[in-house]
């Protein structure tokens, strides 16, 4: 330390600083949001922490400074947190008649209320989804009121609440579904499905989910005008409403994972979860399953439209029982605040 300028002590106290926050990421995935609500808000901004490792590391490499080592350390521990946020390589085996298409989209109402100001956001989705074909079809904030007809799906589990407008979650199939269930969320709207999809000689238990959501808004603008607005008072309430959310998270991915004991069939699970890759409920949700963006997936996989933000909340897990064979989200498709995201699959 006595040979850097006072600039790069600085920078080194702040070097210091990241590292210790960042392995309280690390760590957050592994502890109960009950037990520390606020901290685990870091896991929302884990990639942020890994991305200024790195720009920490360029820089003292640069200079030939030993403090590199620091910032080298915290990378090569979370190499698992790196291919979680990003991925160098895809993969995309060869189809075969035993595989079967697996898609997850969050249609938010199929934008009943115009959120995007265009008519025929509905029908571009329908049309969307009949281009793309996949044989599974997992719908989250589903609308009956859109009234759009899915005509390639002749089996589905569709469970609404609601007088007036009727939402909820939707499992479309092509394959016969033999059995079905709604999952109920204690003091939320939100809330889960499954449905026992008959796929050749084997039945495989659909998921899907709906996590409470945070409510951060995806326009970054309009955040940063909040913030300059923000008073104490106010940023105690926000603060507060996440971690009501994140306990809420934990509760309901705790019931999930229990629900999931209770069945003999091989499991997929869709859904949008409102949570980061790097959280309790993530690692709660997916248990011994395999993330299909992180098994065939490339680049960021974002599936939020967050301006300037690749957030990664919604996903497909499979069972370790299946063969990923391929991952795609569509960065390019804009109808709603979520991408669609779709897996290829195959029973071993």
């Amino acid at each position: 330390m006595k040979k850097l300028s006072w600039f790069n002590k600085f920078g080194f106290f702040c070097n210091v600083v990241l590292t210790v926050l960042t392995f309280l990421a690390y760590a957050l995935p592994f502890l109960a949001p009950n037990w520390f609500p606020f901290l685990s808000v870091l896991t929302l901004i884990l990639p942020l922490f890994l991305i200024l490792n790195g720009l920490f590391f360029v820089y003292w490499f640069l200079q030939f400074k030993r403090q590199m080592v620091l910032s080298g350390l915290v990378l090569i521990l979370g190499i698992t947190f790196i291919n979680k946020f990003y991925k160098f390589s895809s993969k995309d085996l060869p189809v075969t008649d035993k595989d079967f298409v697996v898609m997850s989209y969050n249609v938010r109402l199929l934008n009943l209320f115009n959120w995007i100001p265009r008519d025929n956001v509905a029908q571009e989705i329908l049309a969307f989804v009949n281009e793309q074909n996949p044989d599974v079809l997992c719908v989250q904030e589903y609308s009956t009121s859109a009234k759009i007809d899915l005509k390639i799906y002749p089996y589905r589990a569709i469970f609404m609440k609601g007088s007036q407008i009727k939402t909820g979650q939707a499992i479309f199939s092509k394959f016969p579904i033999v059995n079905e269930g709604e999952i109920v969320f204690p003091d939320s709207d939100n809330s889960a499905i499954f449905a026992d999809v008959k796929i050749g000689k084997d039945i495989v238990r659909f998921y899907n989910l709906h996590l409470q959501s945070i409510k951060i808004s995806p326009d970054v603008q309009e955040i940063n005008n909040n913030v300059d607005q923000i008073n104490q008072q106010k940023s105690e309430i926000l603060f507060k409403r996440i971690s009501e959310a994140f306990k809420q998270q934990q509760q309901q991915a705790e019931i999930i994972s229990n629900h999931k004991k209770t069945g003999k069939y091989p499991l997929v699970i869709c859904g949008d979860m409102n949570n980061s890759a790097f959280s309790y409920v993530y690692r709660i949700v997916k248990g011994t399953m395999q993330d299909s963006f992180e098994e065939a997936g490339s680049g960021f996989g974002q599936t939020y439209n967050f301006k300037y933000y690749p957030a990664r909340i919604d996903y497909i897990f499979a069972d370790s029982k299946m063969n990923v064979k391929s991952f795609k989200n569509f960065p390019e498709f804009l109808n709603s605040d979520h991408l669609p995201i779709m897996t290829r699959l195959t029973i071993e």
